[in-house]
């Protein structure tokens, strides 16, 4: 079976180096779901 991807936390942690879930890097990657940004390091619901 292969990897499910998982929705990204909720609010960045700031550890280093950024785990997996996190969602800045998720917004780097091209990851996060459709209708979805970080702001000020937490995941938000575009309008």
């Amino acid at each position: 079976m292969g990897k499910s991807a998982k929705m990204p936390k909720k609010k960045c942690c700031v550890d280093k180096p950024r785990c997996g879930r996190c969602p800045l890097r998720a917004l780097a990657e091209g990851t996060l779901p459709p209708g979805y940004t970080v702001k000020k390091r937490r995941l938000v619901k575009v309008a």
